[in-house]
């Protein structure tokens, strides 16, 4: 998810996530739109809407409407800027709820961070929040003032964590200091409640819990639990990992469990991976012996040559139920290994469970997954492992418009032994390699794929790809290097919401919209009419829907262009779609994650991850102290809700 130049993330010191990985060859997206729509059409001036999406009407290079259809939405539109605070649309409140080190589970201890300890830590709110689920209590019912908050916690940034501690001061941490960073990643869950208009954490919840690198453990489940190539010197059976990384986004399922993405392991591990058995596995993911962290030095699982395994018990999807704080989360194999942004499932109307996810590396691929049963509405207990049968598919576009599911089933040519897959647990390991041989489309940073609740369409946020490179370029994506990203736009057959079909092998596919600057012709950027000068975005990253099937849209890189990353809201169908409207901004160095709504869309928290990760900033002098702004106290990654001053739905 990270890929901001203007804060320090540990993956930005390394060159793995800026090469593309992957050695296929088949064509790129960019290729594709250049084939669907000629270059004259485009000069012309022709709308996205008119050739792509019947109903859309989109403007184009420097012709940003002053005025248009009227959107949906009825809040004041947030000016663009970039400080070192967080801004709401006027009309708007907005409370910090969660911060890092806040108590989660009894007996955590006040949060000091210039004695921060790794018993703390287990205890108190993690580090860089990303995905934010909300889910109901009691568990079933649809209230909107009463919950559990599920939150992600991707990475964690030493410099800031730690005094004198530099951003590429791995080797240089104490123990401590590594097992804290270990604390500090996984998950929280916790009990909230509204009150009077404010949300507060409810102290001493049964339900709180920190799921945590260092010590809970994990169930491999699906086909590739129990494999040879998962077992380990502390796991001979290959069932049980302890622990999860890099979690980015992920989502909430229709039977009430979150699924959290494992992003970018391959940073994590140290050891030279052409040593090891796994040696070519472990390129095709990006590993070149030079990690980020130095969790190695302490804890032989993170050396390669020392346990050649481990790599492949990380990289997949993991399924929690908050309801259940006993029960042990499970890593879902038949969702396939790779980069995982997140992960959203439905219930398809004949029953079946399908879950869509993006691999978070440029020129990499959109999956599907389908379950092999069917949802069983009477007996919940029957759907606890629904997502360890079924088929991954990778997605393939057409130049005409059609978008094809080539299943990853091992025994189908090309996914043979002799291709070097003797089991479906093959295919899932090296998920990446197998959609390659299948002629899978490479796409510009899949991130976060969510479908509308409300149209049964899904959404995709390709966030950029800088590594595009000139001769590459093509009419319908002018932009070498594109710095700025754009949605997909993914249709089922079938009709709207829930007759959907999303099991269907073939859906039809259009541009949402071209992010960038409309006043920079060089952008290329295509929005709504009448989008204003305060509606463009960059680097489109997570997305929700609210209950009228809007879509607000999270970004990670928009401070490249001068402009605080944040959320923006449009319509997504009528006159008005895609004029996207300024929400919510981050303050410096942050980039805003996690858009979640209540049921009755009265309450919105996003997650603000890594403020003050500016080139400069360090623990003792960050470029913002957000948001508790003492002296002291260092910028803490927080979980913001976000409601109506009147109350009433957001937007």
């Amino acid at each position: 998810m990270v890929d901001n130049p203007h804060f320090f993330d540990p993956m930005d010191e390394h060159e793995d996530d800026d090469f593309a990985v992957n050695p296929s060859e088949q064509q790129t997206i960019g290729d594709i739109l250049a084939q669907r729509m000629g270059r004259r059409s485009i000069l012309k001036g022709m709308t996205f809407g008119a050739a792509l999406a019947a109903g859309s009407t989109m403007t184009s290079q420097a012709a940003l409407a002053l005025s248009g259809p009227k959107s949906s939405m009825t809040f004041k539109e947030l000016p663009l800027g970039y400080d070192e605070n967080h801004h709401v649309a006027e009309g708007y409140d907005s409370q910090v709820l969660l911060r890092w080190g806040d108590a989660v589970e009894q007996g955590a201890p006040a949060f000091d961070p210039d004695n921060q300890t790794t018993q703390a830590q287990l205890k108190q709110f993690g580090y860089n929040c990303d995905f934010v689920g909300y889910l109901p209590l009691p568990h079933g019912s649809q209230n909107s003032e009463h919950g559990l908050l599920c939150i992600n916690h991707e990475y964690t940034n030493r410099h800031l964590m730690f005094n004198g501690i530099g951003k590429n001061a791995q080797d240089k941490q104490s123990k401590d200091q590594i097992d804290i960073e270990m604390a500090a990643h996984g998950h929280t869950i916790v009990e909230i409640k509204k009150t009077d208009g404010q949300w507060a954490v409810v102290e001493g919840s049964d339900y709180a819990r920190r799921i945590n690198t260092l010590e809970t453990e994990m169930e491999l489940t699906g086909p590739v639990a129990g494999h040879d190539r998962v077992k380990t010197s502390a796991d001979p059976e290959g069932k049980t990992v302890i622990g999860t990384i890099n979690n980015c986004a992920g989502g909430v399922t229709p039977w009430g469990t979150v699924l959290i993405a494992e992003e970018n392991f391959h940073g994590y591990f140290g050891g030279d991976p052409a040593k090891t058995p796994e040696g070519a596995n472990y390129k095709r993911y990006g590993m070149k012996g030079k990690p980020y962290y130095g969790w190695h030095r302490f804890h032989d699982r993170f050396d390669v040559e020392k346990e050649p395994n481990e790599p492949n018990r990380f990289g997949w999807m993991v399924e929690i139920d908050p309801y259940n704080p006993q029960a042990k989360p499970k890593k879902r194999t038949s969702l396939g290994r790779f980069k995982h942004e997140g992960a959203n499932a439905l219930i398809n109307k004949d029953r079946h469970v399908v879950v869509y996810t993006g691999d978070d590396q440029r020129f990499e691929y959109l999956y599907k997954f389908v379950s092999k049963n069917k949802y069983n509405y009477a007996n919940q207990d029957a759907n606890k492992d629904i997502l360890d049968e079924g088929t991954l598919y990778v997605a393939q576009f057409r130049a005409d418009g059609n978008l094809f599911w080539l299943p990853l089933v091992q025994g189908r040519a090309p996914l043979t032994a002799e291709n070097g897959f003797n089991s479906q647990a093959d295919v899932l390991l090296e998920t990446r390699k197998a959609a390659d041989l299948m002629g899978a489309t490479p796409m510009d940073r899949p991130e976060d794929v969510e479908p509308n609740p409300v149209t049964g369409s899904v959404f995709m946020m390709l966030t950029n790809n800088t590594k595009r490179k000139s001769d590459q370029t093509d009419a319908s994506n002018p932009r070498a290097e594109n710095k700025h990203g754009h949605i997909l736009e993914m249709t089922p057959p079938g009709g709207r919401g829930e007759e959907a079909d999303h099991t269907s092998d073939v859906f039809k596919w259009n541009i949402f919209l071209l992010a960038g600057n409309p006043a920079n012709k060089a952008d290329g950027a295509m929005y709504g009419e009448g989008t204003s000068k305060d509606g463009w975005l960059s680097c489109p990253d997570n997305v929700a829907f609210d209950n009228k099937g809007r879509v607000w849209i999270a970004t990670d890189g928009a401070p490249k262009s001068g402009i605080a990353d944040g959320l923006w809201a449009a319509d997504a169908t009528g006159p008005a779609r895609a004029q996207t409207r300024h929400f919510f901004a981050a303050p410096l160095g942050a980039e805003l994650c996690g858009p979640c709504f209540t049921p009755d869309d009265s309450t919105l928290f996003v997650a603000i991850q890594h403020p003050g990760d500016t080139k400069e900033s360090t623990f003792a002098n960050p470029s913002t102290r957000w948001p508790d702004f003492k002296a002291g106290m260092p910028p803490r990654p927080s979980v913001v809700a976000i409601t109506k001053k009147r109350g009433g739905a957001i937007g």
